[in-house]
């Protein structure tokens, strides 16, 4: 079956359909935000396949079911690389590793460590194709780095979650990837000077790609090359061999923390992948999982405010893990704590009785909650597609 034959296919069984669909591709990330309530399941697995690679255009085009795995193999035998650095979550959602799709990743709008100076996922993606739920097939974007064409219809649908339209076909932009990976290692510092040094790093000439803090119990669990009982903050450098090796010894000069350690390559790219995946937080087996953005100064007080979980900072200290029990009492503590500090939330893990309970991410204030509905209105008039998996009742 061609792609648009696909499209054909979804197209009808949208305009067909009388109650609520569930959109989803391998299922990876169901257990994020609300439970859906369907009465019939729309998936992308058979959607897949890479329909376009330019190496040196720097663009891959891939069927939204394909697996992401299969496009990393793809662009790493080119000596290049998915700049988002999304994630794999399958230990933290307890899935299947390797089965999460492009379309998952970018209907999630999921990205890594390298956010902090890269950009999100949405900032990749270059072109979209999808079926709405109205039955239209619709396309944005394109298969070029310069393109202005129509309305960006790619940054609307990547963090959509599924509920505007089912995404059938994703470009991405793509770059080298670096030749080396460096880390330096500072331990032993609290959070609030952690952040200090983690925002001179990344206000430094020297290319940072990559700050995370790490309590005592987080750092535990990091690879057994750094792995030990004190905190640790981490900052990454990537490019040609050389230049990291110079550029990580000229940044722990300037940090000045005699104390610093710097990780060779191998070290440091099974470090980063570990902090890619999630990997540092405790997680039970009962426990709800969130994730708050908010200032990277704020970071430390957002952690320090939550006392029934326990979690560690990326992103420079701008992106709090947090893992605790799924109760109302940790949400609300979290929310609050996200609140005070200006910043959102995300509850990414819990039981469906929490998750249909609370506010997975923040309320929208009345006049962009007005312009969701709209848009929702506009995209899936019948409100069929993944109702209710970001806010209640839409």
């Amino acid at each position: 079956m061609t792609p648009s034959e696909a499209e054909t296919v979804i197209a009808r069984q949208i305009a067909a359909a009388r109650e609520p669909l569930l959109v989803r591709g391998a299922g990876t990330k169901s257990g994020m935000l609300r439970p859906v309530q369907a009465a019939a399941t729309i998936s992308t697995t058979e959607l897949t396949g890479i329909t376009l690679y330019a190496p040196k255009e720097l663009i891959i085009s891939a069927r939204a079911g394909t697996p992401l795995h299969e496009i990393e193999t793809a662009v790493a035998a080119q000596g290049q690389h998915l700049i988002a650095e999304p994630p794999d979550l399958s230990a933290l959602l307890g899935t299947e590793p390797n089965r999460q799709t492009l379309g998952g990743v970018v209907a999630t709008n999921l990205s890594g460590p390298r956010r902090v100076a890269w950009g999100a996922m949405r900032d990749h993606v270059m072109g979209i194709r999808a079926v709405t739920g109205r039955g239209e097939v619709i396309h944005s974007g394109g298969r070029v780095l310069k393109n202005v064409t129509g309305l960006d219809l790619c940054k609307l649908l990547t963090g959509s979650h599924g509920t505007l339209g089912i995404i059938s076909e994703i470009t991405l932009k793509v770059l080298p990837a670096p030749e080396a990976v460096g880390t330096i290692v500072i331990p032993g510092l609290d959070a609030e000077a952690a952040v200090a040094a983690l925002s001179a790093a990344l206000g430094s000439p020297y290319g940072v790609s990559g700050a995370a803090w790490l309590p005592a119990e987080a750092a535990s669990r990091l690879p057994e090359q750094i792995a030990g009982s004190r905190s640790v903050a981490l900052i990454r450098i990537e490019e040609f061999a050389a230049s990291v090796l110079y550029r990580t010894e000229k940044l722990r000069e300037q940090l000045g923390f005699s104390q610093a350690e710097i990780l060779g390559d191998a070290a440091s790219r099974v470090l980063w992948r570990a902090i890619r995946d999630v990997r540092p937080l405790p997680v039970a087996d009962n426990d709800g999982i969130w994730r708050v953005s908010v200032r990277p100064s704020s970071g430390p007080g957002v952690l320090r405010a939550v006392h029934g979980a326990t979690g560690y900072l990326d992103w420079g200290g701008g992106l709090v893990w947090f893992a605790g029990p799924a109760t109302e009492t940790t949400h609300r503590e979290i929310e609050a704590a996200a609140r005070a500090a200006g910043g959102t939330w995300t509850l990414m893990r819990a039981p469906d009785s929490l998750r249909g309970a609370v506010d997975v991410v923040p309320p929208e204030p009345a006049p962009l909650a007005a312009i969701t509905r709209r848009v929702k209105l506009a995209m899936d008039p019948r409100g069929i597609l993944n109702p209710g998996r970001i806010y209640a009742g839409l």
